[in-house]
């Protein structure tokens, strides 16, 4: 399963587990609400990146 980041607050999404409080565990980032927002920032998916491609580019920095 995949983590996703929130690139404003850090944030991590697990597909597997879902956030923090288990909300929306075992679903996949694509199949969140369109309305889906960051429970931290409230900044829409679209602020959120896989984590892997995230650590990559801040390897890269």
């Amino acid at each position: 399963m995949a983590k996703y980041i929130c690139t404003i607050c850090g944030c991590v999404y697990d597909t597997e587990t879902g956030l923090e409080n288990g909300l929306y565990a075992g679903v996949a980032f694509d199949d969140l609400p369109e309305n889906f927002l960051c429970p931290i920032c409230s900044e829409p998916k679209e602020y959120f990146e896989e984590l892997s491609a995230y650590n990559s580019k801040e390897e890269n920095k």
